[in-house]
């Protein structure tokens, strides 16, 4: 945990539950790409900045599959 308190987040795809409907890539292109076959993964760990926080939560909200989720990691912990 860290002194300050801060935190930070990563967004992750579930993709069993991922149907390839893509609105997740339209609203944060960003933070998703589409892999081969047409279903989202994150991009690099899936690290959200603060700058793209609202961004990553309107796709949560806009997946109607509820394949996206934002989890919370403490500063300076390992996102893997």
């Amino acid at each position: 945990m860290s002194s300050s308190g801060e935190s930070a987040w990563r967004l992750v795809v579930n993709t069993e539950k991922c149907q390839g409907h893509n609105r997740c890539q339209v609203l944060a292109a960003e933070l998703i790409e589409i892999d081969d076959l047409g279903f989202a993964k994150t991009k690099g760990d899936g690290a959200v900045t603060a700058a793209l926080m609202e961004k990553a939560r309107l796709a949560v909200k806009n997946c109607p599959e509820y394949a996206l989720r934002l989890e919370r990691l403490e500063k300076g912990s390992d996102p893997s």
